[in-house]
């Protein structure tokens, strides 16, 4: 083949190669103001970095909450009899440390504190508060809505058998309920979740939990008639 062959071969290439360029992407301007071209990579950071107060609140907020989900496992892995219930214990427990990983890496990626200001020592609420030498009751008051209470913590930490399977399954609806209605509230908020992995996120917790809540009322349905061994 000739010299001009070749180059007219190479000029129908880039001109295909030409034609195939990948579409604008716009990135929206404010309520009244026009949108504007970005970058492909500029449309990576604008994923990664927009963000609100309120979004960084939800997920620490979060961590609290999925903190003391695997805390009942923990509970459960002890004193539960029901093979059902210990395995989807043990799912929930898995999945929502995996996400207790993303989320702390999705705080740190962002320069912002694990801990919300005066949550740094919160937890699942199980131990008593001292005060003059005398152990004071635990409260009924949970660290944020949605959580067990210390009182139900407790109350949790004490049962043993198809007793503590129904309060466990009771505490978990009650719990991922809990997490549900933070979600919402988090999308109520101007300007929330627009944050691509935020807003992943939040649909994933959203799927999970509503399925598992279903799965877990069924299986309370299985227990609440009481075994032969916790009639009197």
């Amino acid at each position: 083949m000739g010299a001009g062959g070749i180059a007219g071969i190479l000029l129908v290439v880039l001109t295909a190669a030409a034609g195939q360029q990948s579409p604008p992407i716009f990135n929206p301007g404010a309520p009244g103001a026009p949108s504007r071209v970005v970058s492909a990579d500029e449309a990576v950071a604008l994923g990664r970095s927009t963000f609100t107060g309120d979004d960084v609140a939800f997920m620490q907020h979060m961590i609290v909450h999925h903190a003391q989900a695997v805390e009942m496992v923990a509970l459960l892995e002890t004193q539960g009899v029901d093979p059902g219930v210990r395995r989807l214990g043990q799912r929930i427990a898995l999945g929502q440390q995996a996400e207790m990983d993303l989320m702390r890496a999705w705080l740190a990626q962002r320069g912002q504190p694990l801990d919300m200001p005066g949550m740094g020592d919160a937890h699942g609420g199980m131990d008593h508060s001292a005060h003059a030498g005398h152990v004071m009751p635990a409260s009924d008051t949970p660290v944020m809505p949605g959580m067990l209470s210390p009182a139900q913590m407790q109350t949790l930490a004490a049962a043993r058998g198809p007793a503590f399977d129904r309060l466990f399954l009771e505490g978990m609806i009650q719990h991922h309920q809990g997490a549900l209605d933070m979600v919402d509230g988090l999308m109520a908020r101007p300007g929330a979740a627009e944050d691509t992995l935020l807003s992943d996120f939040t649909n994933s917790v959203v799927a999970d939990q509503s399925a598992e809540i279903l799965r877990m009322q069924s299986l309370l349905s299985d227990i609440r008639t009481p075994h032969p061994e916790e009639r009197p």
